[in-house]
């Protein structure tokens, strides 16, 4: 199994970086990606109802990616990426991975707005950079930083303390005024 995981983590930096550098995320990549959770499950002894799960949540991620995508905030390879690096979430782990998702695709927002900035004072016309606006936010990294989240934290971390599981107590005893 670890070494499933190993190729599944080498996969996405394939990805963030192909993502990085060309603003394409290779279909066959992400499927190998998706594949692997198959294969990642059989050797780990997944029951028919831990797959079961782990496809209703790749299928919600795909609802809501092909949704992000019909407004123009994600491309076409960012919407797969994000159904299959959901499809290897287990449900404890989803909003931990969908946190480091959106916090590292904040991240490279913010970096793509500072060298729009820099570009703007120094009145470059330079579209090279990795990260230059022209070229559209890389949120191929971002979910890949997110996928590698998903294929490791169960092993990890299988008993740690969930995000909804901290929040729950407050959310039980909060009141709508």
């Amino acid at each position: 199994m670890f070494l499933i995981n190993a190729l599944a983590s080498a996969l996405l930096a394939m990805l963030a970086l192909s993502d990085l550098r060309q603003r394409r995320l290779p279909n066959a990549m992400v499927a190998g990606f998706a594949a692997l959770y198959f294969a990642h499950a059989w050797s780990g002894g997944a029951s028919r109802v831990e797959i079961e799960t782990h496809l209703a949540t790749g299928a919600a991620a795909l609802v809501l990616a092909a949704l992000m995508f019909r407004f123009g905030w994600l491309a076409g390879g960012d919407a797969k990426l994000f159904a299959a690096v959901f499809l290897w979430t287990d449900l404890p782990h989803a909003t931990t991975v969908f946190f480091i998702v959106s916090f590292i695709g904040l991240m490279l927002a913010v970096a793509q707005f500072a060298w729009r900035l820099v570009e703007r004072a120094r009145a470059a016309v330079s579209d090279q950079g990795w990260l230059s606006p022209a070229r559209g936010v890389p949120y191929g990294v971002a979910l890949a930083a997110g996928g590698i989240a998903a294929v490791w934290l169960p092993r990890v971390a299988p008993h740690a303390l969930r995000l909804q599981h901290a929040a729950w107590p407050l959310l039980s005893h909060a009141r709508l005024t």
